[in-house]
C-alpha cells in the first residue's frame, strides 16, 4: 500500500475507504495465490523432470503422470487445510 498515502485515504468518505481497503486485500490475496501456484509449479516441474534436459515441447508419459500426481496431492492438501481452517472458525 506504499503508493497510497494515508492522507489520501483520510480525504475519502468511509464507504470509499472501505471499498479501497477491500480491493487492496483482494489484490494481495490474488498475488499470494499466484505466487503459491508459481512456487508449486516450479517444485513439481523440478521433482518430475529430475533435471533431464528438455529436448522437445511436450512431456513424456512418466513426467505427465508425475505432474498429475503432484497436482492432485497439492489440491488435496489445500482442500484439507481450508476445511480445517473453516472448522476452527465455527
Amino acid at each position: 500500500m506504499s503508493s497510497i498515502s494515508a492522507s489520501a485515504l483520510q480525504n475519502l468518505d468511509e464507504s470509499s475507504r472501505k471499498d479501497i481497503m477491500q480491493f487492496i486485500e483482494a489484490e494481495q490475496s490474488k498475488s499470494k495465490v499466484q505466487m503459491s501456484i508459481h512456487n508449486f509449479t516450479d517444485m513439481c516441474f523440478k521433482k518430475c523432470n529430475a533435471n533431464k534436459p528438455i529436448t522437445n515441447g511436450s512431456l513424456d508419459s512418466s513426467e505427465e503422470a508425475c505432474l498429475t500426481n503432484c497436482l492432485n496431492r497439492f489440491l488435496d492438501t489445500n482442500i484439507k487445510v481450508v476445511q480445517a481452517l473453516q472448522g476452527q472458525q465455527h
